[in-house]
């Protein structure tokens, strides 16, 4: 990305949450150290008007628990999307921009999979529920990226790295056997858990919440919205993760999806 950052060019970047999201920080920090302007945006200022997603290039939706979870896992903030007419169409508006980009991470993830109807290639996703353990996980994870059209993951398939990961509802779960195959079939799941012999991880706690076919992370058939369980934000620098190679550098591994964002929005 070094080419578009000396440019001096800045993207904006709204680092978006709702009441209980705690992860804007270090997401705004990933997607600053990238080369964007990252703003911080609340629900309370797209319902208020005080904010307007047609002024963002990307948007990442962040990790941590709206309204406590109580209305299922980003469930309440997806509702305060859908059931406002403004600021659904500014929503629907957003993800029929071909020049746009959206993350969502964790609870963000959840809330964004919610949103697939007014998502263009988003209408085999599947849903996040309780995990199989019945239990928060919070741990490092082994993942496995994927083929993909995903703009975030552009030449990282193959990589394996350990991640950390945060949730108590990241179960990827589908309305039939027809939808599950048909997901699969459009090469939309762009991240898997996996194990340490490299393929993928099928029990716990290798896979720490019972997804289907080891889904860590899915896309969108055109790339522009990609969303992930597990939190890239938290070790994007070397010293964040609990072990690194005496080799390795300052970044860390998924540091390359927050530049792969930046090279995108030439």
């Amino acid at each position: 990305s070094a080419p578009y950052i000396a440019t001096g060019v800045r993207p904006r970047a709204a680092k978006l949450r709702e009441q209980g999201v705690n992860g804007q920080v270090e997401m705004a920090a990933a997607f600053d150290r990238a080369g964007f302007e990252a703003v911080d945006i609340h629900m309370t200022d797209l319902i208020t008007g005080r904010a307007n997603l047609e002024n963002f290039n990307t948007l990442a939706a962040c990790g941590g628990f709206s309204y406590g979870d109580v209305l299922g896992a980003g469930g309440g903030w997806a509702k305060s999307i859908l059931f406002n007419d403004q600021v659904r169409k500014q929503f629907e508006r957003y993800f029929a921009n071909p020049n746009t980009l959206t993350l969502g991470v964790c609870n963000g993830c959840q809330m964004v999979s919610l949103l697939h109807e007014l998502i263009p290639g988003a209408g085999n996703w599947p849903r996040f529920e309780r995990n199989r353990s019945e239990q928060f996980e919070a741990r490092f994870s082994l993942l496995k990226i994927e083929e993909s059209p995903a703009v975030f993951l552009t030449g990282m398939a193959g990589s394996r790295f350990p991640i950390a990961i945060a949730h108590g509802e990241g179960k990827a779960t589908f309305n039939s056997a027809a939808s599950a195959e048909a997901f699969i079939s459009s090469g939309c799941g762009a991240i898997r858990y996996g194990a340490s012999t490299g393929a993928k991880a099928i029990s716990y706690p290798a896979n720490p919440n019972g997804s289907f076919d080891s889904l860590a992370g899915i896309c969108s058939t055109d790339g522009r919205v990609t969303l992930m369980m597990p939190h890239p934000e938290r070790v994007f620098r070397s010293v964040q993760n609990s072990w690194y190679p005496n080799q390795a550098q300052e970044d860390a591994a998924t540091m390359r999806m927050f530049r792969n964002a930046r090279c995108w929005l030439k």
